[in-house]
């Protein structure tokens, strides 16, 4: 009874946490809004000044909406990867589907030299990228299932995806040996991580894959709460393992592929969350810890948003290299506080 009221207190607060950093990752930037005009412009009134009503409902809003997705979508399947691996440094790339989107996106932009004029147009624009994105996450996606159908050991799933990754990777430094500075300076842009520029379209197509993903990942918890015990513990209370392993595969696919096709592959979230939660609500029961790592997730990537955007500043530093210097010390400040790695 104790420890409902205190999930109870927790989740209270940290509901109140992420519609307050929802409302300063829109009020915070270059320019400062006040918390009252964001509130007037969010609810249907207009801001006192029509700048600050572009700025919020054209680049603020739509950037506070795609770190929630992103945090709430990397989280969740860093969580689910690592109860299915027992894992605790596994995350949602270890399948392998990052460096397989990184390759895609190496295609066409290193490659780009090699495709008559105007394809090079339609390669290099912004959807253009998102699709070599998802392509090569895809790709990576169907290898990973085809092999989880043939393997029993779990683990050599994790290896497989470890090797997929190292393979692409592998390319993708070819193809970054015969490249222009230019062609090399736009990739590793595109592989710092980006929540901006995209447009309500693309946000609402990002919406539904991560909608999609959770909706899996939240019918998984009963199967995630048997794998705690071990592969033969769960066998043996009926669940139907390589069933459920190839939802939490697939869910875990649909969230970081769709994520890395459109932020680009934004690290140490998946990773780090779900022990923030874990040592948190100090429970490993997946009922409580999905929905505390979803509230995480979104709360941190928001900060780290705000962060990024160096309030007062007109400067914008990678969101990629934020997440790991914020959330680093955290997660070290944690465990050697609670010494407890679960």
């Amino acid at each position: 009874m104790a420890d409902k009221k205190r999930n109870t207190i927790l989740f209270v607060l940290l509901g109140l946490g992420l519609v307050f950093m929802f409302f300063s990752s829109i009020s915070l930037g270059s320019v400062n809004i006040p918390f009252k005009e964001v509130y007037s412009s969010l609810t249907g009134s207009h801001a006192s000044k029509s700048s600050w009503e572009y700025i919020i409902i054209n680049y603020r809003l739509p950037k506070a909406i795609t770190a929630v997705l992103v945090g709430v979508g990397l989280s969740i399947s860093g969580l689910l990867m690592q109860t299915l691996f027992r894992n605790p440094l596994a995350g949602p790339y270890v399948l392998g589907l990052s460096s397989g989107a990184s390759l895609g996106v190496a295609f066409v932009i290193l490659g780009a030299g090699l495709l008559p004029s105007f394809l090079q147009t339609i390669a290099l624009s912004s959807y253009g990228i998102v699709l070599a994105s998802t392509l090569g996450s895809t790709l990576v996606l169907l290898l990973v299932l085809v092999v989880s159908q043939r393997l029993r050991d779990t683990m050599a799933i994790l290896i497989v995806g470890l090797m997929f990754g190292s393979f692409t990777t592998a390319i993708v430094s070819v193809l970054t040996y015969f490249s222009t500075a230019e062609q090399l300076q736009k990739f590793t842009f595109w592989s710092m991580g980006s929540l901006g520029n995209l447009s309500w379209s693309t946000i609402g197509i990002l919406a539904i894959s991560v909608l999609i993903g959770l909706l899996l990942s939240a019918g998984s918890i009963k199967p995630l709460n048997a794998l705690l015990l071990g592969e033969n513990y769960a066998k043996s209370m009926g669940l139907n393992f390589k069933k459920a392993r190839l939802i939490i595969i697939f869910a875990t696919s649909i969230l970081a592929g769709s994520i890395t096709a459109f932020a680009g592959p934004i690290a140490f979230v998946g990773l780090a969350v779900p022990h923030i939660a874990k040592l948190t609500f100090q429970t490993s029961n997946h009922t409580v810890l999905f929905w505390s790592t979803l509230f995480f997730g979104a709360i941190i990537m928001l900060f780290c948003d705000i962060v990024s955007e160096m309030p007062g500043f007109e400067v914008t530093l990678p969101i990629n290299a934020i997440t790991s210097i914020i959330g680093a010390p955290v997660v070290i400040w944690l465990l050697v506080r609670k010494r407890n790695f679960k």
